[in-house]
């Protein structure tokens, strides 16, 4: 503080900061200049049913116009949020939507901490929701900014999508951008681990094999709906609840796919990432299928209760191992456990080496593992509960933070 009174400058380079993120929340991953002002009037913003991607018949919908891609919308962003102000709008329900300060929030502790800022618990006193609010400082870099409009964007254009995480509306207080989000229970890496080191025991296959069925189709839908690939499939990006609800989560890094094909390299966590993100040689580009892949390892992880690779120490050893060796390859006895010919069939199909033999979403939606787990009728509620309340009893941490 007396750093800031003895030099006035820091003053003004605070303001600007905040002032930045005001007007430059909406600018994308794309290019489009920071901070560059709107062409059109900002309005408040309003997140209606229109705004969503509907597959109900009793929704309006214009099916000769061409469904924009997350990075179009940047603009629109920039219009429909009343940057600046601290009251938004807050949508819990197609039928509920209110007007919202942070006044109207009690805030019930911190769950997450990231390089962006905190995740907190809270509830909207007035509906008696409770939501996960992204508290996001005012100062995070350019690059930080990118990617929290691109999972924003992507939330913002999924609420249709049972798989993907809700948004319920976003604020300002203070400069700082606080984004307001379904609450969920826990993350899969959590509480695969749970299970596997404190309970010894093993997630039964079933549930696995609603776990599959419910990532794959939110990756579906991110690919047919809104055009992009995830890249950064793995188990803390899958979150659960006590409902038996499983959500995909974190777009801060999805990617535009222009004629299905991806190109930058540098997203995602690389443990999980496919030979052909990694490998330096292949400069064609990837697709979806690299996702095919990490959901490959994930699962490999999730069913057998350790991570498929040994410990790298470098990324060469990686880019070695992975790019250069064998994949990874399940078997239906494996570290004790006793899987099914169509789960190991499906998890060796997704770990394909050569991504041109590795299927898409079509194909693995159509595998008979996908089928068999879509139609089972599962408990996973009653499971996810049994489990939550153990890790409650025993301390245990619910969410991953800080991993890259």
């Amino acid at each position: 503080m007396a750093e800031h009174q003895g030099n006035p400058s820091n003053h003004i380079n605070q303001a600007e900061k905040r002032r930045a993120l005001k007007l430059s929340f909406g600018s994308t991953p794309s290019g489009f200049p920071l901070g560059g002002p709107s062409t059109h009037p900002i309005q408040p913003f309003v997140y209606t049913a229109e705004d969503r991607f509907s597959s109900s018949p009793s929704r309006t919908r214009i099916p000769t116009q061409r469904r924009a891609y997350p990075y179009e919308e940047a603009e629109k962003t920039r219009d429909r949020f009343a940057f600046g102000q601290s009251t938004g709008k807050l949508k819990v329900s197609p039928e509920l939507v209110y007007d919202f300060t942070s006044d109207d929030l009690q805030d019930l502790g911190e769950i997450g901490r990231g390089a962006f800022g905190t995740v907190n618990k809270m509830v909207h006193r007035r509906s008696n929701t409770v939501m996960a609010v992204k508290r996001i400082r005012s100062t995070v870099d350019e690059k930080e900014q990118k990617q929290l409009l691109m999972d924003l964007e992507v939330v913002m254009k999924s609420n249709e999508c049972p798989y993907i995480v809700q948004f319920y509306g976003a604020l300002f207080k203070e400069g700082d951008c606080w984004i307001c989000m379904e609450l969920m229970d826990t993350s899969l890496d959590k509480f695969y681990k749970f299970i596997y080191e404190k309970l010894r025991q093993r997630i039964p296959e079933k549930i696995i094999g609603k776990i599959t069925v419910a990532t794959v189709k939110a990756l579906n839908y991110l690919k047919e709906q809104l055009m992009i690939i995830h890249r950064d499939v793995k188990p803390s990006n899958i979150l659960l609840d006590k409902r038996g609800n499983i959500k995909l989560c974190d777009f801060g890094i999805s990617g535009q796919l222009v004629d299905s094909i991806a190109r930058t390299r540098d997203a995602g966590c690389r443990p999980y990432m496919a030979p052909e993100r990694i490998d330096p040689q292949r400069a064609r580009g990837y697709d979806v299928r690299s996702d095919v892949w990490s959901l490959g390892i994930t699962l490999m992880e999730v069913a057998t209760g350790r991570f498929p690779y040994p410990k790298w120490n470098s990324v060469f050893e990686q880019l070695c191992q992975v790019v250069q060796g064998d994949p990874p390859r399940l078997s239906p006895n494996e570290n004790g456990n006793h899987f099914t010919m169509d789960f190991v069939n499906f998890v060796n199909t997704c770990l394909i080496k050569e991504e041109t033999q590795r299927p898409k979403y079509n194909k693995l939606l159509e595998h008979p593992f996908i089928r068999r787990s879509d139609e089972a009728v599962v408990d996973v509620a009653q499971y996810v509960k049994n489990i939550l309340d153990n890790m409650a009893n025993n301390g245990a941490p619910m969410f991953t933070t800080n991993q890259p």
